[in-house]
């Protein structure tokens, strides 16, 4: 992931946060805030024949403590008009290469329980679910607007 493909980024973020399925995010941040908060390894897109992005995935510290230092949180988004093509597979299996070289151990994530799709993937790539969160949040924008949204907290340990 480049400053060049941030536009690209920016906009297929933009389609997970309508969509309602995959963040409590009500805006995308600027370039510079999401670099700020995503660490440098794992960044990275998915390009079609075209070479447009189609899909990215990054991840961030889940702390700043030292013992936590391999444990991050991470995204993936795939572009609605490329979903359903292994794009996300694809970008999973590259993060995860590129996690456990730079010795990460714990990569996290919280998906809603009804993006089956994504559950499904990362149970594909050796995540596993640790838990429900129960009404954690209340979605402010999209489809479930004022609705109390239950997360699954999923884990993938490096073996």
């Amino acid at each position: 992931m480049t400053p060049e493909d941030w536009p690209s980024v920016e906009r297929i973020y933009a389609q997970g946060i309508q969509d309602g399925e995959a963040t409590f995010e009500i805006a995308t941040p600027s370039r510079e805030v999401f670099d700020a908060g995503k660490l440098p390894v794992g960044r990275i897109v998915a390009v079609d024949e075209s070479d447009a992005v189609r899909g990215w995935v990054a991840a961030s510290p889940v702390s700043s403590r030292p013992a936590y230092r391999g444990v991050v949180e991470h995204s993936v988004y795939v572009d609605r008009e490329a979903r359903g093509r292994g794009l996300g597979r694809l970008l999973l299996d590259a993060f995860i290469a590129a996690a456990d070289a730079a010795e990460i151990w714990t990569v996290q994530s919280s998906i809603f329980p009804e993006n089956t799709a994504s559950l499904r993937l990362h149970e594909a790539v050796g995540f596993r679910v640790v838990g429900r969160r129960e009404r954690i949040a209340q979605a402010q924008i999209g489809p479930h607007s004022g609705q109390w949204r239950d997360t699954i907290l999923i884990e993938r340990r490096t073996p």
